[in-house]
């Protein structure tokens, strides 16, 4: 069996960027340990998801992409061999983004993600949205493997998903911040069913406020031809406590069942859902603190 161990760094924040940094770096040590070939954090690690109101001080909290915090995890990665998907408020322009940077097991970045669906109807709308949803060929000891991200709220809408599945994602990374419950998790169920993917996501555990751990991991694998029904695609869901979980996906297995099933992209008629791109909003859904740039119905 050709298994990808995703370890799930669902820990809780210290009381500065050193201390999340060095917490960090030991959470990566045990994902090692314990055989991990991609280790994920939660959402916005560098500074335990804060969203400051005030931009400026959004600012001055944001990390650049290329600096300290960010080099450590890189160099981190190539010291063990190991890809890590750090997170990050990051720096930039006219505002800081909520960001994923993915390195590879040499210390080479693979791929940076900006959270396109940032929550607008809270603090976030104070984020700068990303412009588009990625995937890379990630080089791990199991051979290449397409890597996508996308970031809490994102997987709440099924668009961000089918995305990254028609750019070739097999399994997609999830940092997230927020109480994953039941509802949450069937989203995640639902988008890996749909789009025959394994989906790996982290949270923060009991302590931080407004999240309750539940890391979790689906492999997307429903049916299986020597078995009668579906089966279970969950592979792992953490309670609540803090700790590094691994999530372990068959890539033989998901290749397989990808080559021959019926989702994901096999019998799409993408001809006939051109409504999809649709810019008109329309009551009941006409938010006033809509903030992009798509008209709305008078």
């Amino acid at each position: 069996m050709n298994t990808l161990k995703v370890a799930l760094l669902q820990i809780l924040p210290g009381n500065s960027r050193k201390e999340n940094m060095e917490k960090g770096v030991e959470a990566c040590q045990k994902a090692k340990a314990q055989g991990a070939d991609i280790a994920l954090f939660p959402e916005m690690w560098s500074n335990g998801y804060k969203v400051w109101g005030d931009l400026e001080k959004l600012k001055d909290d944001a990390v650049s992409g290329d600096g300290a915090f960010i080099q450590a995890f890189q160099k981190l990665a190539k010291e063990l061999d190991m890809a890590i998907a750090i997170t990050l408020l990051e720096s930039y322009e006219p505002a800081p983004r909520n960001s994923v940077i993915l390195f590879d097991r040499h210390g080479m970045r693979a791929l940076t993600y900006a959270k396109v669906h940032t929550c607008d109807f809270d603090v976030e709308k104070n984020l700068t949205p990303g412009e588009d949803f990625y995937v890379t060929e990630l080089d791990t000891a199991k051979g290449p493997i397409k890597i996508g991200a996308m970031i809490c709220y994102d997987r709440e809408f099924p668009e961000s998903a089918r995305i990254l599945m028609l750019k070739g994602a097999e399994i997609v990374l999830v940092p997230n911040a927020c109480p994953m419950e039941f509802n949450r998790l069937s989203q995640l169920r639902a988008r890996a069913f749909e789009n025959m993917m394994g989906i790996a996501t982290c949270n923060y555990p009991i302590g931080q406020p407004d999240c309750n751990g539940h890391s979790n991991a689906f492999d997307g694998v429903v049916y299986l031809p020597d078995s009668d029904g579906s089966r279970d695609t969950c592979i792992l869901e953490a309670q609540g406590e803090e700790g590094v979980y691994v999530a372990e996906f068959d890539l033989d297995m998901l290749r397989e069942y990808r080559r021959c099933e019926v989702h994901g992209n096999a019998y799409r008629r993408p001809e006939k859902y051109h409504l999809l791109t649709d810019e008109c909003i329309e009551a009941p859904f006409i938010r006033e603190d809509y903030r992009i740039r798509y008209t709305k119905s008078k």
